[in-house]
């Protein structure tokens, strides 16, 4: 299928064959989804996460739910992984879109759809769309990562890369859905999406027996709502409990302020959760299910993916780790000698952000430490000091020295330097040895700035 880009506002593209002008989006033009009315949500029921996991069973993979023999001990808490980055695309979309696209009229499976998204809705959509022969037009913003733009393409969906945000895509997929009659598919709120992502839910309680709690990361919501529909209708005592990253609490904020509010977005090494208005028919569903709300910082969910890579050797993206943060973060003290389940649930993370995870969460984790210290610089003095972080077994990743700004002695030298130990404790051993020896240690996230 050919994939078009617009880039211009003057600029037409293609979609399953017809030219559609960008140029007749209008701001002031008035685009509504029906199927996610905010005066009139849909509250999702059991029977319909049912009906989804029959439609289904063939086309979605059962994603093994294991317990993790080091992580509970490591955190005191029965953990059992959902893993869902397992599924073909790599995320829990694809339970959700490929029922949208099986629930679809025949008409409407012919004409084809479309959706707004910059990366795992829209990976499920191009794939499910291909094995079911439906027509999948998806509309992704330029931030959107190039490995997911072109992975789209290559399960069959028409692209179209358009707009700085992802509320700019929605408006154009939402315009091109009302000129070409192509059904718009919300990826978090579309009623048959929350009955889908509810599949994951059932499969939980199937797998893992005498459940205390399951802790579930949101976004737009659209996963919470209905695997927790699924799980209280089947357990009512079993305590769900939503993660989101501090970064965009929006579904914290709904549900304080009882109705759906909008909240700012920051950058988050979980981008899967940073949006700023969740859905209001996820909202309607999830309210009552849901026992307890916690927020979680970057650190931890940088920490999460460490542990992941290194103890269960999984790949898993910032969003997928959100629930694990939270335990490592210490918020949900009361989870300690319970049985607990946390889905996994994604993968897609670009190698190069991963990179950068692996270090945020070594410094998080104390191994990877950074200092500032003023070093005689008389022959000898930077080797001292080398001498002194070899003896503690520390390894030295990186050195840096510099003159020209110190300026209390002409005859020392200011040193940076990155190191790597064995942790906090390690660590803490090498700060001390080092306040010992030298009269100006500048230890930690601003020492790099100089003293």
């Amino acid at each position: 299928m050919p994939a078009e880009e617009a880039t211009s506002p003057s600029e037409g593209v293609q979609v399953n064959g017809h030219l559609e002008k960008s140029s007749s989006i209008s701001s002031e033009e008035e685009l509504f989804d029906p199927m996610c009315d905010p005066e009139n949500p849909i509250v999702v029921k059991f029977q319909d996460v049912s009906a989804a996991a029959y439609k289904i069973r063939n086309g979605i993979e059962r994603t093994p739910c294991t317990k993790s023999v080091q992580l509970s001990a490591l955190t005191g808490i029965d953990l059992h992984f959902k893993k869902e980055f397992l599924q073909q695309t790599g995320s829990f979309k694809e339970r959700g879109a490929r029922y949208t696209l099986m629930a679809l009229t025949k008409e409407q499976q012919k004409i084809g759809v479309v959706a707004a998204s910059a990366g795992n809705h829209a990976l499920a959509l191009s794939y499910h769309g291909n094995q079911l022969g439906i027509p999948v037009t998806v509309v992704m913003p330029i931030i959107a990562p190039l490995m997911k733009v072109n992975l789209c393409r290559q399960y069959g969906g028409n692209v179209i890369v358009k707009g700085a945000d992802i509320g700019v895509s929605r408006s154009h997929a939402l315009k091109i859905g009302k000129d070409t009659g192509m059904v718009y598919i919300n990826g978090y709120d579309h009623p048959h999406i929350l009955a889908g992502q509810g599949t994951m839910g059932l499969e939980i309680v199937e797998q893992v027996s005498d459940i205390d709690a399951v802790v579930i990361p949101i976004g737009g919501g659209g996963l919470i709502a209905g695997s927790a529909l699924a799980i209280k209708s089947l357990y009512p005592s079993v305590k769900v409990i939503g993660v989101e990253s501090e970064r965009c609490a929006g579904f914290t904020e709904s549900m304080k302020a009882g109705k759906v509010v909008t909240v700012g977005a920051q950058s988050t090494l979980a981008d899967g959760l940073a949006v700023p208005t969740v859905g209001v028919n996820a909202f309607a569903t999830a309210r009552n299910y849901i026992d307890q709300m916690v927020t979680v910082g970057e650190e931890f969910i940088a920490l999460a993916i460490l542990r992941l890579v290194e103890m269960e050797k999984a790949v898993v993206e910032g969003a997928g780790a959100t629930g694990l943060a939270a335990v490592l973060a210490g918020l949900l003290p009361e989870l300690k000698g319970k049985r607990v389940v946390i889905p996994l649930c994604g993968g897609n993370i670009d190698t190069t952000v991963l990179g950068r995870c692996i270090e945020r969460g070594l410094a998080a984790d104390g191994r990877l430490c950074r200092f500032v210290v003023t070093v005689s610089d008389r022959p000898g003095g930077i080797a001292e000091l080398c001498k002194l972080i070899a003896k503690l077994g520390v390894s030295l990743k990186d050195i840096f020295h510099e003159r020209a700004w110190l300026t209390s002695d002409i005859f020392s030298v200011q040193t940076k330097c990155i190191v790597e130990t064995r942790g906090h404790e390690h660590a803490d051993e090498l700060r001390r040895a080092l306040e010992a020896q030298y009269q100006n240690v500048f230890w930690g996230p601003h020492s790099l700035m100089g003293p």
